[in-house]
């Protein structure tokens, strides 16, 4: 009884001896199989997009797609510096990048605010020689005609954004243009009371022209990973050949035999971009 005993003890031992001897096969197994998968955890870590923060983050250049709203300060420059002053402009553009950060982009332009350089300008013609104008009743006019310079512009143009940093797509951008400029001189008879400026009298007035235009501009893409503050700021450059589109202009008279005129407009840009398309990317990269 007592060696029946002591056999099963043994049976108890020994299973128990297997049973730490397979635990601790198995747990040596498992040391083993994990321990090279964490040595290469250790040695390359990856780093996801995720903390835009981090000195170790780097955007990744992606294709995208914008709309923006401008707005524009402008210096007149040749023919047009001889009429006008200064001018604002606004407008919307539609913008494609490439992953290698080409552009190509459509813009148009409403530019305003354009006051007469020459106050002059109307007398022998609205006004008399002494800058006096009469109004429909044969009398002095006391009301008044508001004269601002209008121009507008629909342009495509083709650019590069050259990175500066590890946002890839911010950068320098630079771009140049082609399209159609057109100005023109508007009047305002808010007293109804010229009949100078009746119907179709009043395109003998507004010097309306047109003509090809070159646009250059150079300043700074500005995007960041939440894409929710993105602006564009520069300086921008317009060249155009412009003839009158009127058969007859009352200062100069037939309009057949006029050249092409070149003017020009300098100024500062600023835009706010909306994104439309972004083509998701993951970026992943390794440290030591």
């Amino acid at each position: 009884m007592i060696m029946k005993r002591l056999s099963y003890i043994g049976k108890d031992v020994a299973g128990s001896r297997l049973l730490h001897l397979f635990l601790l096969f198995a747990l040596t197994a498992v040391a083993l199989l994990a321990l090279p998968q964490q040595a290469v955890a250790q040695k390359t870590k990856p780093v996801y997009q995720t903390d835009f923060s981090s000195k170790d983050y780097v955007d990744t250049a992606a294709p995208m797609i914008w709309l923006d709203a401008h707005m524009s300060y402008h210096i007149p420059v040749g023919a047009l510096r001889t009429m006008y002053k200064n001018n604002f402009a606004v407008g919307p553009g539609f913008t494609f990048k490439s992953r290698n950060n080409w552009t190509v982009g459509f813009h148009v332009d409403y530019m305003f605010n354009a006051k007469m350089r020459d106050p002059e300008f109307f007398n022998g013609t609205l006004a008399n020689d002494n800058g006096i104008i009469i109004d429909g009743n044969g009398l002095v006019s006391r009301g008044g005609i508001q004269a601002e310079g209008r121009y507008w512009t629909v342009q495509a143009e083709f650019g590069k954004i050259i990175p500066v940093d590890r946002w890839k797509n911010s950068g320098v951008w630079l771009r140049i243009g082609v399209g159609y400029f057109s100005h023109r001189l508007r009047l305002d008879d808010f007293s109804h009371q010229y009949p100078q400026l009746d119907g179709d009298y009043v395109k003998g007035y507004d010097r309306r022209c047109g003509g090809f235009v070159l646009n250059q501009f150079v300043g700074y893409h500005f995007v960041r990973k939440n894409r929710m503050l993105n602006f564009t700021v520069g300086l921008e450059f317009h060249e155009m050949w412009t003839k009158p589109n009127r058969n007859y202009i009352f200062f100069e008279g037939p309009t057949d035999d006029m050249k092409a005129q070149f003017s020009g407009l300098i100024g500062f840009r600023v835009g706010w971009n909306i994104p439309l398309y972004e083509q998701k990317t993951t970026t992943t990269f390794y440290y030591r």
